[in-house]
Formats: C-alpha cells, structure tokens, sequence
C-alpha cells in the first residue's frame, strides 16, 4: 500500500476506535454484531470480538461493505489477533418460535457467552441485549463505527455464509451457496418448484404464493 493510502487507512481505523477510547476505563471491551435476519432461510449469527487496544486490522469495517475475498482474509486475520471471539448460531426453528428479533439476541448472548476471557462492558450494533449483566451501549451503524463491532460482523457474516455453502450441498435445488438464503428471484422460483426445505424460515414464508407469476 502506498504510503499516502496507508496513512489515510490507519486514520480512518483510529476515528472507528472512538467508543473503545471513549469507554476505555474498560479493560475488555467486545463487539457485538449480527447476520442473517432477513433471509428466508438458515441460521441468524452472532459474532463478539475483544481486540487488543493496540490491535490493527487493515480495512476493518462492516462487512457489508466488503468484498467476499476481503471478509475472509479478515475473517482470518481477527480470529488470530482477538483476545477471544466467540459465534451464537440460532436455527429456523427456533426463530419460527420466538421471532427473528428475539432469536437475534439468544445469539448475541450465546456469542458473549462464548468469549474467554469474558467481557466486562459491551459495544453492540444499534440495539440492546436484553438478560446480561455487563454493561453495554447500543450504537446505530455501529459496524462502521466501531472496530470492534465491525470485527464481530465480519465474525458473523463469514460463519453463516460458510454454514449456508454448506447447506448448499445438502439442498443444491435452492441455490443456497449464492444467495445465502435471501429472497432472491431465483431464490422464490425454487421455492415454489420444491417447496420448503428444512432450513426455511417458516414464518417468513407464509405468503409464499405471491411469488408465483
């Protein structure tokens, strides 16, 4: 990387540590992210990351701003250099039954509840964790805010996409290794020809027919 292009990164990575030094009476401070709400199939993810204060990660940010290639580099690279990470996975099922939002916050607590060592204060992406007892703030976009954060969406987002390539091989009619499980045109289109697999979110199809031309 050129120089000038180096110093312009780094830059931007110490305006997203702002919450860490904002809260940095806080030795141990996780991010807290998801991935997978909106799809129609698979899991929601939930990924927690503490970095180390002094940690740099190059290109860091949300994941949705980053390419395939990049997210798993990333995905490598934060794994190695986090003080602990930690993924929730909550399947279709479960979410049929208690609501995408609710089964969102089982995985963020399975993610925290994964961390070792554990944190003691909480950066979360824009809503708040209901039933832990550490201290945390809710940041709106915060996987562009934060580094932390935006490593623990990166956590998420790599884990459910490799999990759904996965589920591709199991269920190849649906096209799962491209879309992910979001409600592509393709997507629908399968649907309707094989109807749900096992992984589909039941209650986010119940107007399924719509789809059909």
């Amino acid at each position: 990387m050129k120089p000038e292009k180096l110093a312009a990164e780094r830059e931007r990575l110490q305006q997203m540590r702002f919450f860490e030094e904002k809260y940095s009476e806080f030795a141990l401070i996780a991010g807290v992210d998801e991935a997978g709400r909106g799809p129609l199939a698979g899991p929601v993810c939930a990924g927690a990351c503490i970095l180390p204060k002094d940690c740099e990660i190059l290109y860091l940010n949300d994941s949705k701003k980053l390419s395939e290639k990049r997210r798993e580099s990333l995905f490598s690279e934060i794994k190695e250099k986090a003080v602990s990470w930690g993924v929730g996975l909550v399947g279709p099922e479960r979410i049929d039954e208690v609501n995408i939002l609710n089964a969102t916050y089982e995985a963020m607590q399975q993610a925290l509840s994964k961390l070792s060592p554990p944190a003691d204060f909480v950066l979360v992406d824009a809503v708040h964790i209901p039933d832990i007892e550490i201290p945390q703030v809710g940041i709106v976009k915060g996987d562009a805010k934060s580094v932390s954060i935006a490593a623990a969406s990166i956590l998420a987002k790599v884990t459910r996409d490799h999990l759904m390539t996965e589920y591709d091989e199991k269920y190849p009619e649906y096209g799962f290794a491209k879309h992910k499980g979001y409600g592509t045109a393709a997507h629908y289109e399968a649907l309707l020809k094989y109807g749900l697999s096992p992984i589909h979110r039941k209650s986010f199809l119940k107007n399924l027919e719509d789809h059909r031309k």
